[in-house]
């Protein structure tokens, strides 16, 4: 179930070689920006297989039937990285209900990390439609944990990943945890990760791209 959406040449990929580049990644506002175009690809190609009801709609000169959409999803989105490619999802699910989640690598000193989930607001979930974003697709560890956060409590019918740009190990690990059921909709898919878990060419810490370098805790 993995959607590879720059496969066929599109603009989606002329803005992933942007967010990429290191002589544009320092514009924010462009990375950002980037990020938000995504996020409407994404968008657009997903509700092509949402289900659909029809209406009745009042035009100034008579009656239409008009197709619409069965349900309004839910946006979840993993701070402060995925904000942008959250929001991206909202301008074109522009009546979906929003879910926040904290969830970061907590780092050792061994150079090992855990993941951490230290807050989660959200509506109602059981039988509804939840769509999760996040930049990168990396070890995949922080949104098994953040699914099974989720699911531990909630029970919706569908769940979509929304990602950037992912790793094959990231893949790899999201359908061993979580199942092959999962739709994962990405930017596009790189090789390996680094020593570090950081995706390889990647583009480096999406957080910090978009909103400035953050101190380490």
């Amino acid at each position: 179930m993995v959607h590879h959406l720059s496969e066929k040449h599109s603009l989606l990929s002329n803005w992933i070689a942007e967010l990429r580049d290191v002589s544009i990644q320092g514009d924010r506002m462009r990375f950002r920006r980037n990020l938000e175009r995504i996020g409407e690809v994404a968008a657009y190609e997903m509700s092509k297989l949402m289900p659909t009801k029809t209406i009745q709609t009042t035009t100034p000169l008579g009656i239409h039937s008009s197709k619409v959409l069965a349900e309004q999803p839910v946006l979840a989105t993993i701070l402060r990285a995925g904000l942008p490619l959250h929001q991206g999802m909202l301008n074109y699910f522009d009546k979906a209900d929003n879910a926040f989640i904290s969830a970061y690598r907590k780092h050792h000193d061994n150079g090992s990390f855990e993941i951490s989930i230290e807050y989660f607001s959200c509506p109602e979930l059981n039988n509804r439609i939840l769509i999760v974003s996040d930049p990168m697709l990396a070890t995949g560890a922080s949104l098994v944990q953040t699914i099974q956060a989720i699911t531990q409590k909630h029970q919706p019918k569908e769940i979509h990943i929304v990602v950037a740009i992912a790793s094959k190990k990231g893949i790899e690990t999201v359908e061993a945890a979580l199942g092959k059921n999962i739709p994962i909709w990405c930017g596009d898919i790189d090789d390996t990760l680094n020593d570090k878990s950081y995706i390889l060419p990647g583009l480096g810490d999406a957080g910090d791209l978009a909103y400035g370098t953050k101190i380490q805790n």
